[in-house]
This record gives structure tokens, sequence and C-alpha cells, in this order.
């Protein structure tokens, strides 16, 4: 829902009205004085301003985009609305209009709170978190008192990699509200805790009186499980884990069925589009694999090189082919759009997704896209734009299965819904494993390559080199540091990135074996797990 609190007044006393009522959550209210206001003054542009406000709060983000276009015919310098017309857009997938719509809110230079956050969004949603920086900077400043522009200019800060400034911001967030869940656990993600000085009491006396509110335990909870993992806790740290995803789990879809007909599609695919050749343009670099397994490691070392740009985490592709299909359900990746491809003029998706991510993104050489779900669309990838290259990072299964079931996914994405159980986790990187090891043995080698993020640790150089080669570039020194490359990082890895290579994630699992046993138990019986890598009994 929006913050209508640093909402600019209306200069009608009846539009006043309707914006504070708006506040209140009073829709039907408001929305009976704006429609007051335009049976008199049907070219009020403030009108349908609010009234696009209302319906973008309600999810109706197509309606509510026309509404600010209506807006903007009568006005065409409202700030607010070209930055809300821009939010609605990439709720609608529309990443290009919506940047373009955001840019020319900032450049009307808004100085109301509300809309500079909501610039600030907008770009960072576009992966232009740079860009987004100074708009949440502004919108703090307008404001400093309101948690959600704090929240969002700590993320952004952190991001950016500065620890110290996102800490702040967080902490400004936690301070503007004291019923606030965000801030504290934001804060703890990204500070090592030691025995002399931790969160942990601060977490649980927060955790208490929210423990019913699914999204706020899971945030909580995560954030406990953190701290006791860096207090080398690992029984404490399963334990938090467990309470903080029971809720949010009873709340969510997931259903391992369709993992697995996603998973058969893709492998479908290898055989259905094996020799596929058109004469899309473009050379880019698909970095791909299960969540938490290194991609965005190596997304810095090549992103390091002076002829590639991290182009971040990008749903273009699916999207495109999705549009493309025109395939019934809701899902932009399914069963039935990965069949369909088939049938595909691939060489106006190549061209698609090129032109989508040049657009939105202004760049112009080659680039890295990162999108960890990428992977089920590795044949298709490859089919479609003959010149690029797709590295698919491999872990250890045990260390990839709890590496997924202790992170946060964003709750909105249900791809990952399979990482609130061990159970489900396991299951899910059993089929990633026979689908992945299909495509070696299928897709050309000289186009599609895995990577094993032990080696790369153990040994930076070599693989980097072997990267480069397989991109068709040649070795830059750079790129063995890549902890000094500035560009953002909107990951969960965006503080360890900017560190040297470390080896303390490596065997991970080891540490918390014992809780373990029931994803084990699966990794063996599918034959992922070797011989004697399990403790006795």
């Amino acid at each position: 829902m929006h913050n209508f609190s640093s909402l600019p007044g209306p200069g009608d006393p009846k539009l006043a009205e309707a914006a504070r009522l708006l506040s209140r959550k009073a829709y039907r209210e408001a929305h009976a004085l704006c429609v007051e206001v335009l049976k008199t003054a049907p070219d009020n542009a403030e009108a349908f301003y609010l009234l696009g406000l209302l319906t973008s709060d309600h999810g109706n983000f197509a309606r509510a985009e026309e509404l600010f276009r209506a807006a903007l015919e009568r006005a065409p310098d409202h700030a607010g609305a070209h930055a809300q017309r821009a939010r609605c857009l990439i709720a609608l997938s529309r990443r290009a209009e919506a940047v373009d719509a955001a840019r020319r809110a900032g450049a009307l230079l808004p100085e109301d709170a509300f809309t500079l956050d909501t610039v600030g969004v907008v770009l960072s949603r576009a992966g232009l978190h740079g860009e987004a920086l100074p708009f949440y900077a502004r919108a703090t400043e307008a404001e400093p008192g309101n948690a959600n522009y704090q929240y969002n200019y700590g993320a952004a800060l952190q991001f950016a990699g500065d620890m110290d400034g996102a800490r702040a911001a967080y902490g400004a967030c936690a301070a503007a509200d004291r019923g606030d869940t965000r801030g504290l656990p934001a804060i703890v993600q990204i500070t090592r805790q030691i025995e002399a000085y931790n969160e942990i009491a601060a977490l649980e006396a927060l955790f208490a009186p929210h423990a019913d509110d699914p999204d706020a335990a899971l945030r909580i909870g995560h954030a406990l499980a953190k701290a006791h993992e860096d207090l080398k806790a690992p029984g404490a740290a399963l334990h938090w884990l467990a309470r903080a995803k029971v809720g949010k789990r009873a709340t969510v879809s997931h259903d391992a069925r369709a993992d697995a007909a996603l998973f058969e599609a893709a492998i479908r695919s290898a055989g259905t589009l094996r020799g596929r050749t058109n004469a899309a343009v473009g050379a880019p670099v698909f970095i791909c694999g299960m969540p938490r397994t290194g991609t965005t490691l190596v997304d810095r070392i090549l992103s390091s090189h002076s002829q590639l740009t991290s182009a971040g985490e990008l749903t273009d592709f699916a999207l495109c082919l999705k549009r493309m299909a025109k395939t019934p359900s809701n899902l932009v990746l399914d069963p039935e759009t990965l069949d369909a491809a088939a049938g595909a003029d691939l060489t106006q998706l190549g061209a698609r997704y090129v032109q989508s991510v040049r657009d939105s993104l202004g760049l112009s050489g080659r680039f890295t896209d990162k999108m960890p779900l990428n992977i089920l669309l590795a044949p298709v990838i490859l089919a479609a734009l003959p010149e690029a290259r797709v590295v698919c990072l491999r872990r250890h299964p045990a260390d990839t299965v709890l590496s997924n079931y202790r992170q946060m996914f964003a709750t909105s994405f249900s791809y990952y819904n399979y990482a609130y159980t061990l159970e489900d986790t396991a299951r899910y990187f059993v089929q990633f494993d026979r689908m992945v090891r299909h495509f070696e043995h299928e897709l050309p080698p000289e186009r599609f390559t895995v990577v094993h993020y032990e080696r790369v640790v153990a040994d930076l150089e070599t693989e980097a080199r072997r990267l480069l080669d397989f991109c068709g570039l040649p070795f830059e020194e750079q790129c063995l540091a890549f902890h000094e490359n500035a560009a953002p990082v909107a990951t969960a890895s965006s503080a360890q990135v900017r560190e040297p290579l470390y080896t303390t994630a490596l065997g991970r699992w080891k540490r918390y074996e014992a809780g373990l046993k029931p994803a084990l138990d699966i990794l063996e019986a599918a034959g992922c797990l070797a011989a004697g890598e399990r403790s006795p009994a």
C-alpha cells in the first residue's frame, strides 16, 4: 500500500479532504469527493491523480496508469503523476516506459518526499540503483521521520556498498516507528554479531509481539538465525529459521509437482530446440543456477572486465518469451510457455530481449544478466541468441540446500517458495541437479558451461581465466580484484562480494549436519551426496 503521509496538499478544499481520507484508507469517501469535483471541473488533474492513487493502492495498476495519464494530459508537469505512473508501469513489467516516466518526474525537481521516494523505488526496481540513491536521500531529508523512506534509503545505501550509511538509515527507520520490524533485522543482516555485543535480546523482544504476523516473524526470525550463526550456534540458528518460516509457509502456495513439471519442460526444450539458429544479434552472458551458489560472485568477476557491464537480475528474457507465447496462465515462467518456445520466432525473441535491456538500462556494449532462474530457459536463450553464453553455477548439494533455506527471499516471488522447508528445498535441488546434468550432455559446451563455486574459491585466477576465455574475452587483472568493483549490488550477497574471497562458507553444512537430516536423507536417496560424506550415525 501507499504511504500518503507526505502527499502535497491540493488547492481545492474537497481534494485536500480526499487526500486526507486516502491517508486514512477511507477509500469510498475519498472516491466520492474526487468524482464530485470532476462533475463540475472535468479537467482537474489533481482529482485524476488522487483517483489514480486510490486505484493503484488496490493493486489495479492498469487502470491506475490510465488515470495518471489522464492527469498528465491536463497537467503535463505534474511530477507526482509522472512518478506514480512510473510505479504502475514497473508493476506491469513495462520497464523501459517506467524508467522514462520516473526520469520525467525527477527532471521536474519535485520537493515532496512521497514523489521523491516513488522515483527512487521505480529506478531501483528497474535495476538503476545508483540513479535511485539521490532521490531516496532527498526523500529522507524532506521527511526524516518516515520509517518507509528511511528503510528504502538504507537498502539503496547497502546495495551501493555504504554499509555504515545503511546501518544509520535502518536505525532511523526503527527509531521512527516503534512497531517497525524491518530496521533492526536489516542492521543485523549486515553486521557481524559477537558475544560481547549483539542484538539477540532486542530481536527476541521484537519477535514476541509479532509472532503471529507471518512477514514480520520471517524478517525477525531470519535475523535471529543469522545472529546465532555469527555466534557459532547452528542448532539455535536452525531453530529460529523454522520458527521464522512456519507462519509464512502456511500462507503461500507451493506444489513440488509444479516444480517438477517446470524442470521437465526445461529438459524437453533442450531436445526440441537443438540445432536451432537465427540471425539475432547481441552477446550477453547469462549467469544462472540456484540462488546462493556464487552467481553474484561470478557476475562481479566478469563485470569487472572492461568489456562487460552487469545488468543485474533481469526478468526480461522470460517476459519477452511470455508475451510472444501468449500462454494463458498468470505465471511468467511455466511449462506451457517453455513448450511454446519451440514454435516461437526466435530471431524476434532474441532481438526483443536485447532491445528491452538496452532501452531501459542504456547499455551499449556486452552485458551480464544474472537472474538465477534463467537456468530453466538456457536452451531457449542459446537458440534465440546465437552469440550468448550461459554460465551455470553449482555448489555442494548440502551447502546449496542450506544456503537456500537460510535465505529470506522476496515473499512476492513465488518461484522460491520451495525454501520454506528443508525437505522441499532438497527436493527442488534434486530436480535442478537432474536438469543441469541433462543440459551438460545436450547443450554445446562452447556456449554452456558449469562453474563450481568451490573451485572459484580455491583457485580464483584459473577459474577467472577459464570464464573469460569461455566468453571470448582477454584476461584482465581487475577481474581478480572483483571486491573493488564499485557498481551497486542488489542481491543477498551485497556485503560479501565487497570483501576478498573467503573460505568460511565452504562445507558450512557440516556444522549444521544434525539438523539437516531430513534434507540429507533426500539428497542421499537421489544420489546427490557421495558415499561416506555424512558423519556416521
